[in-house]
């Protein structure tokens, strides 16, 4: 494999697990200006630098030299306390912090998150061209779907599934401070 095979295989490895540079230069100990060098073939890195950005991709170094070939293991154990801190949509505003479950597993079609919710601004409606299940593990929370007349109240065990694209958003309601779930977005290139 030559250098521009393996910046190219970096970079399609992260991309496969939806990791964006900032959090793969974060995670590796590097700046985002070194990883973008590396995956866009403007700096070779030492063997060192290419074990440390295996490490945050949690694959090997053989994989990295074997491009796609080598998809990693098709399995992976782990605990719903060992997920990796996101930032995604300005949740920290918001009250939310998201925590990525199985990033590590390489061509996984679906994402697990563990989503805390805290009083935060008033979030706005989104959506997203994934399906999403979503199970309320603790505390309480407002469930909007459309517009702010379509509200169901959840309480622990509660579950949602929704196609893509339908406008939703979540709010504490007075009385809880906090709130904890287990949400699977699906793989959008699939649909």
């Amino acid at each position: 494999m030559n250098l521009l095979e393996l910046s190219q295989t970096i970079r399609s490895i992260r991309k496969k697990q939806g990791v964006t540079v900032e959090y793969l230069a974060k995670k590796s100990g590097f700046s985002k200006g070194f990883i973008s060098q590396v995956e866009n073939f403007r700096i070779t890195p030492s063997l060192k630098a290419l074990i440390r950005i295996a490490e945050a991709l949690g694959v090997s170094v053989e994989n990295l030299f074997n491009g796609q070939q080598s998809p990693g293991k098709p399995y992976s154990f782990g605990k719903l306390t060992d997920g990796t801190v996101l930032d995604r949509d300005a949740g920290e505003m918001h009250g939310i912090h998201y925590s990525a479950l199985a990033y590590s597993q390489i061509g996984r079609k679906m994402d697990p998150f563990i989503i805390e919710y805290t009083p935060g601004s008033p979030r706005d409606f989104l959506f997203h061209e994934t399906e999403e299940f979503f199970v309320l593990l603790e505390g309480q929370l407002d469930y909007y779907i459309y517009d702010d007349t379509n509200c169901r109240r959840l309480g622990p065990g509660d579950t949602v599934y929704m196609m893509a694209n339908i406008p939703h958003r979540v709010s504490l309601p007075e009385n809880c401070t906090s709130a904890k779930a287990l949400v699977v977005y699906s793989d959008e290139t699939e649909m």
